[in-house]
């Protein structure tokens, strides 16, 4: 019996189980395949483990998708989470080559995925506050955002939560520097049923860029880290 003989709830489940290079590659094989490859029913959940998967086309955004997690985990990620004032020129460079992929991919998921119930951002210290006040107010049905190590967070965000995450239910905010007690302290007092959950983030540094010429101990630093 050949693959395509088999009829379209088997050929679903049997995509379910390969990864998603693996069903792209089964896709380019013949067109039944690729109908299958995209179906919305075969991409209700979506897992990158790296800023560069987020440019293949080995995927399908719709509003299939309930779940979506994005997890760096490279040494690159402790360059993003240095502030910019402190970067040098060559880790500003490395940082230009990725550091709008994770706000373009999440503006897409804005326009397509309006069902989306579950989002894990770690290690993207480039999204934005911006780009996450958008996401709450595009995806009304949200129910848990879980954010690690995201550098450029901020109470702002905090607020666009209070603000739009009516459905929210649980929300992380872990390793988030630029988050204060004085945010968390207001989003709990505005939305007293959220399970909130904030390691560390509070009792980090915030980023401070100098007003005037950097201090000898901040040029120290600096140089240290280049």
């Amino acid at each position: 019996m050949h693959i395509t003989q088999l009829n379209r709830e088997c050929l679903l489940h049997l995509f379910s189980f390969l990864d998603k290079d693996s069903r792209k590659n089964l896709a380019r094989t013949c067109p039944q395949l690729q109908d299958v490859f995209e179906d919305p029913a075969l991409w209700p959940l979506l897992h990158f483990r790296s800023l560069t998967e987020l440019k293949k086309d080995n995927f399908l955004l719709s509003p299939a998708l309930k779940s979506l997690s994005i997890c760096w985990h490279s040494s690159r990620v402790q360059v993003c989470s240095i502030e910019d004032w402190l970067k040098s020129a060559f880790q500003r460079s490395i940082c230009s080559r990725h550091e709008s992929l994770v706000n373009d991919f999440l503006l897409q998921v804005c326009d397509r995925c309006p069902n989306l119930a579950s989002v894990t951002l770690s290690g993207c210290g480039h999204v934005t506050d911006d780009c996450l006040a958008r996401l709450l107010r595009c995806c009304p049905r949200l129910r848990v955002l879980c954010l690690e190590n995201c550098a450029r967070v901020t109470n702002r965000t905090l607020a666009a939560v209070a603000a739009h995450g009516r459905a929210l239910q649980t929300l992380h905010v872990d390793f988030c520097r630029n988050v204060s007690a004085a945010g968390l302290r207001r989003l709990r007092a505005a939305c007293p049923r959220l399970a909130l959950r904030a390691e560390h983030s509070a009792a980090m540094i915030p980023d401070q860029p100098p007003r005037g010429p950097l201090a000898p101990g901040l040029a120290l630093r600096k140089r240290l880290l280049r």
